[in-house]
């Protein structure tokens, strides 16, 4: 009896030991289909964006934007948004040139994209 105890003890770490099997990767590959579903989101929306949306429909369209401007000209007040929509660093750092600019003049959206952002 003494001896099948020893034997229990010595042996059940390898009896009760197991298997871990991952599923769905590592970590980084989580981190990184997030931001490929956020990115693919934010271009789908903005592609439904209309010119002349006020800014009220278009925050509640897209979300809080990653950076966002306002500056005061001649001609009107100018809302920046920026949302991110393609990578151009694997840093997981979102930056303004990864970023599409959403542009505002008194409350209504009168373009997007560096084009857009260039006229001001």
């Amino acid at each position: 009896m003494k001896h099948a105890a020893i034997l229990l003890t010595v042996l059940a770490p390898a009896l009760l030991s197991g298997c871990v099997v991952s599923v769905g990767g590592d970590s980084d590959s989580h981190y990184q289909s997030d931001w490929e579903e956020r990115e693919y989101n934010n271009r789908k929306h903005i592609s439904k964006l209309e010119k002349d949306m006020t800014y009220e429909a278009v925050m509640r369209k897209m979300g809080v934007a990653d950076f966002n401007e306002l500056n005061q000209k001649q001609d009107g007040t100018y809302r920046i948004l920026y949302y991110r929509t393609q990578r151009t660093a694997d840093d997981g750092i979102t930056t303004k040139d990864e970023c599409t600019p959403l542009v505002f003049r008194d409350g209504l959206l009168i373009g997007w994209g560096d084009s857009a952002y260039a006229l001001l």
